[in-house]
């Protein structure tokens, strides 16, 4: 028996002015899986996740998330489906006036019990920083942290409130290969512990290649063709090839 996707985005559309940058795009994303959404700069795949998270709302189509219709969720219930869906920024988005343990304690904050924090938030905090391998910065201040140590702590963040997807917003971009890799293997862990469905937004090959289960290249605004790594790189289609070129 077909088990119900996590996320189903079917046929969206968005435009800004006269560019169309979604035209009846669609995917499905199966529990525990990795979904890659492989496109050029402002082909559209920041859009896609604002979209699923309702940031911006699309034109026409449906998006599904968790089996809910987010067109008919009012606010509260919005918020309540957010704490769900963990969201790691390309910018990381920590507040750098806070300790690690503030950035982490701020979802907290904002969907539990004053009750549930005191009793709960410590041990989450560390086991989230554990997860990240970085369990001696919870009180240092971001300013003091490297880069990809931003990056992890983002990500055990986001890991807080044990959301059940994971959308990954560039998560690589601005790392050196090797932090990259890093990266894409802690990705990899987080999906294999706590059996996470993902859709990562990257045009970072080396990372989609490590981490993806599944890869939809977005090019003019459309689903326009799927497959893992393997059988994508093998496409001849020059709109396709010209992703892999010199692999």
């Amino acid at each position: 028996m077909e088990t119900e996707p996590i996320i189903q985005v079917e046929a969206v559309s968005k435009s800004f002015g006269k560019n169309h940058v979604l035209k009846g795009f669609s995917l499905s994303l199966q529990a525990g899986e990795n979904l890659a959404i492989l496109g050029k700069s402002g082909s559209g795949k920041s859009v896609l996740i604002k979209c699923i998270i309702r940031l911006i709302s699309p034109e026409t189509g449906k998006i599904m998330v968790l089996g809910k219709d987010i067109s008919q969720l009012d606010q509260d219930e919005m918020d309540l489906l957010r704490a769900e869906v963990g969201f790691l920024f390309q910018s990381n988005a920590l507040y750098d006036s806070m300790t690690v343990r503030q950035n982490l304690e701020f979802p907290l904050r904002r969907h539990w019990s004053k009750e549930r924090r005191d009793s709960e938030a410590e041990q989450l905090v560390r086991e989230a920083l554990e997860d990240v391998g970085l369990g001696h910065t919870i009180d240092m201040m971001p300013s003091e942290l490297s880069g990809g140590m931003r990056k992890r702590i983002a990500l055990a963040r986001t890991l807080i409130l044990k959301p059940k997807v994971i959308l990954y917003d560039e998560p690589t971009t601005g790392l050196d290969p090797i932090t990259s890799r890093e990266i894409s293997e802690l990705m990899n862990r987080i999906q294999e512990k706590y059996k996470t469905a993902a859709i990562i937004i990257s045009h970072d090959l080396s990372c989609i290649r490590m981490t993806a289960n599944r890869i939809i290249m977005l090019i003019e605004g459309r689903n326009y063709a799927e497959g893992t790594y393997e059988q994508l790189t093998k496409l001849q289609d020059p709109k396709v090839r010209e992703f892999f070129e010199g692999l």
